[in-house]
């Protein structure tokens, strides 16, 4: 168990427990020593504690408490991709947040335009949806709802008749920046890097043409990772790695720690990326329509 992240339920000489029998008490930490009649455990603050083994009650390994990254709520994860969009008009709805890009530039993203459906409106769900409804109306877009996927929300919207898009679902992925800069081999490619305040675009080609390009938006402490993109006829090369290492390591210097991106349920190749690079999945996300729309209508935002 040395080395283990345990929890050990010990005796406490000289008190008395409720039942009038032995006082006992539980600690969490992790085991790093188990010798000379002694377990010595580590909790995450204050100092380390000795436990005569004779007085150890009963113990059993735990799994690794998440990453700080991971225990970040999904509302949250996904409140932060806003800056990507630093015009973008955000309305609150209860904990839910109507969104609307007012000026695109290239297609409309659904993430721009749509309403984050996560925790609790502050009203019923009929007259959430209400609400949904007119104020996309009111701006010439589609209404549509990102949500959890699995959430009590997405149970309350099918049980009024939204029906989910039949694409666009993603997971946010979050990594290390630190980790996931070891595990990039060395760029092979020049590289170069344009940024504007907290925007940065990394590109890689020859001459005027480039072959790979890849974005970032900084947010505080966080990195967001978006537009990835290799021409098909340069791919394998390492090119997606030398533009995303260049951006990693410019975030880092303005003080980044965290990277998160979204990543569709429909793109294996690109799971499998994000994966060997040690982006773990947070949550997944699913968009919804009203039961008037067609669910797979062009006239809806693109995915991104």
């Amino acid at each position: 168990m040395v080395g283990q992240r345990v929890v050990v339920r010990r005796l406490v000489r000289g008190e008395t427990g409720p039942s009038g029998g032995p006082a006992m008490t539980d600690l969490l930490g992790v085991c790093i020593a188990w010798a000379d009649g002694v377990c010595v455990v580590q909790p995450e603050t204050g100092d380390a504690v000795t436990i005569a083994l004779a007085d150890i009650v009963s113990g059993k390994p735990v799994p690794p408490r998440p990453s700080t990254r991971s225990r970040i709520s999904s509302r949250e994860a996904e409140g932060r991709t806003g800056s990507l969009w630093p015009a973008l008009e955000r309305v609150a709805l209860g904990e839910w947040e109507l969104r609307c890009d007012q000026a695109p530039t290239g297609p409309l993203r659904k993430r721009a335009n749509s309403c984050l459906a996560i925790g609790d409106p502050g009203c019923s769900i009929d007259d959430a949806t209400a609400h949904v409804v007119a104020f996309y109306t009111e701006r010439s877009r589609d209404p549509l709802v990102q949500v959890e996927a699995g959430s009590d929300v997405e149970d309350s919207l099918r049980a009024v008749g939204w029906r989910p898009l039949e694409y666009g679902e993603a997971q946010l992925r979050l990594a290390s920046i630190s980790r996931v800069r070891r595990s990039l081999p060395a760029p092979r490619h020049q590289v170069e890097l344009a940024a504007t305040g907290p925007h940065a675009v990394a590109t890689a080609g020859t001459g005027c043409d480039p072959v790979a390009e890849a974005q970032a938006m900084l947010e505080g402490d966080w990195l967001g990772i978006y537009g990835l993109t290799v021409d098909p006829a340069h791919r394998r090369r390492g090119l997606a790695s030398a533009v995303l290492s260049e951006l990693l390591e410019w975030g880092a210097e303005q003080g980044a720690l965290t990277a998160w991106l979204h990543v569709e349920t429909a793109n294996p190749d690109g799971l499998g990326l994000w994966e060997s690079l040690g982006f773990e999945q947070h949550h997944t996300c699913r968009y919804y329509a009203p039961p008037s729309a067609d669910s797979s209508a062009s006239a809806a935002p693109v995915s991104r």
